[in-house]
C-alpha cells in the first residue's frame, strides 16, 4: 500500500480520508519576524491558536490537510511538529521553493549559475536539498516532505521560476513525490507549466495546478483537465477580486462537464499569515478552514453537484494523487 509522509510519520494513502489539498498553518517572513517579533507575540499562544483552528476543521470530518509551505513562505517544521502532536489530523508537509521571479541570493552563485564560468553543466543544489527533505527529513527533524512545491504567477516563466520548476521536476523523477504548483490562471500560466513539465517528462496526473479556481474560464480549465492535470479549486473564501458564486459555479460547471475526477478542493487559509494587514483580513471573514464544509459544499449540492462527486474531489482524487494512480 503506498504511503504518504506526514508530520507524525507515514500513513497509508487509503487512510487519508477527506483531504484539504492546499492549506497553510503559518505563512511568515522570517527576516521580519526575527527582527520585529512584536506582532507575532507569544509562540505558545500562536501554537495554541493553530491547534484550536485545526481541531475545529477536524471536527467537521476532515482527516488530512496538505500544507505546501516551503522556503519563501516561512517553513519551520519544528513548530509544525508541536502543532501536529496536538491535533487529530494528518498534516502533509512540503519541500520546494516559492518565487514568482528570481531565486534567493543563496543560489545566485551556485549550481547552474556557474555554468558559463566553468564551461560545463553544474548540478543544481536545489535538487539534492529537495530530495534530502523527502528521503531524510527536514532540518534535522523526523518529518519527511510528502510533496514538492513551486510557483509561477503573472510574471510568467522567468529564469528563476524556470530554474526552480526544473529542480522540482528532477526531484520528482528521482523520488516519485507529487508536485503542486502555485499558478496564475488569469494569464493561463498552466500552459507554461504544461510545456516545461512535458520537456522534463513529468506525468501531469501527479501535478496539482494550484489556484485554478481563480478563473471562471471553464474552457481553459477543461483543456488542462483533459491534459491530465489536477485542478486546485483551492481558494474558497478569498473574495476580494471575485465572488463566492464565481468560485463555486465554475466547480459546478466542470462537474457538469465530467471533470469531478480532475479537481481537488481547499481554501488556502492559514492560522496566521504576516503578509496581510489585519485590517484587510477583516474584509475576508470567510477565509477560514471551515468555509468549505459550512458554506461551499452545501451550495455545490444545491446546484446539482452530487455527494459522490464531492467525495471524489475530497477523498478519491487526493488518494490517487499521492498513490500515483490514474482516475
Amino acid at each position: 500500500m503506498p504511503q504518504v509522509q506526514t508530520a507524525r510519520g507515514p500513513v497509508d494513502a487509503a487512510d487519508l480520508g477527506p483531504t484539504l489539498m492546499h492549506e497553510h498553518i503559518f505563512v511568515l517572513t522570517p527576516d521580519v519576524q526575527q527582527n520585529y517579533p512584536q506582532e507575532w507575540g507569544s509562540e505558545e499562544d500562536r501554537i495554541a491558536d493553530a491547534v484550536s483552528k485545526l481541531n475545529e476543521v477536524a471536527a467537521l470530518g476532515v482527516k488530512t490537510i496538505v500544507d505546501p509551505t516551503v522556503v519563501g513562505l516561512g517553513r519551520y517544521l519544528p513548530r509544525i511538529a508541536k502543532v501536529a502532536a496536538q491535533v487529530d489530523l494528518n498534516i502533509v508537509c512540503a519541500t520546494g521553493l516559492y518565487t514568482y521571479d528570481d531565486v534567493p541570493f543563496f543560489f545566485h552563485h551556485r549550481g547552474p549559475a556557474l555554468n558559463d564560468a566553468v564551461g560545463a553543466e553544474v548540478p543544481d543544489p536545489m535538487v539534492d536539498m529537495f530530495v534530502g527533505d523527502i528521503r531524510d527529513g527536514v532540518a534535522g527533524t523526523d518529518i519527511k516532505a510528502g510533496l514538492l512545491k513551486c510557483a509561477i504567477d503573472h510574471q510568467g516563466m522567468t529564469k528563476g521560476v524556470e530554474r526552480v520548476m526544473r529542480a522540482v521536476a528532477l526531484a520528482h523523477k528521482e523520488t516519485g513525490t507529487p508536485i503542486t504548483v502555485h499558478t496564475h490562471p488569469g494569464s493561463q500560466q498552466g500552459l507554461a507549466v504544461q510545456k516545461l513539465f512535458a520537456e522534463e517528462g513529468v506525468d501531469p496526473r501527479r501535478v496539482v495546478l494550484g489556484h485554478s479556481g481563480d478563473s471562471t474560464d471553464a474552457d481553459h480549465l477543461s483543456e488542462l483537465a483533459e491534459a491530465g492535470f489536477v485542478l486546485g479549486m483551492d481558494r474558497f473564501g478569498i473574495n476580494l477580486e471575485t465572488t463566492f458564486e464565481a468560485r463555486a459555479d465554475v466547480v459546478v460547471e466542470l462537474c457538469r462537464r465530467g471533470f469531478a475526477e480532475s479537481m481537488v478542493l481547499s481554501q488556502d487559509a492559514s492560522c496566521y499569515i504576516d503578509w496581510i494587514d489585519p485590517g484587510v483580513m477583516a474584509l475576508l471573514p470567510t477565509w477560514r478552514y471551515t468555509h468549505l464544509h459550512e458554506d461551499v459544499i452545501p451550495y455545490l449540492l444545491e446546484k446539482g453537484v452530487t455527494q459522490e462527486q464531492v467525495d471524489t474531489m475530497l477523498v478519491d482524487n487526493p488518494r490517487r494523487y499521492f498513490e500515483g494512480a490514474s482516475a
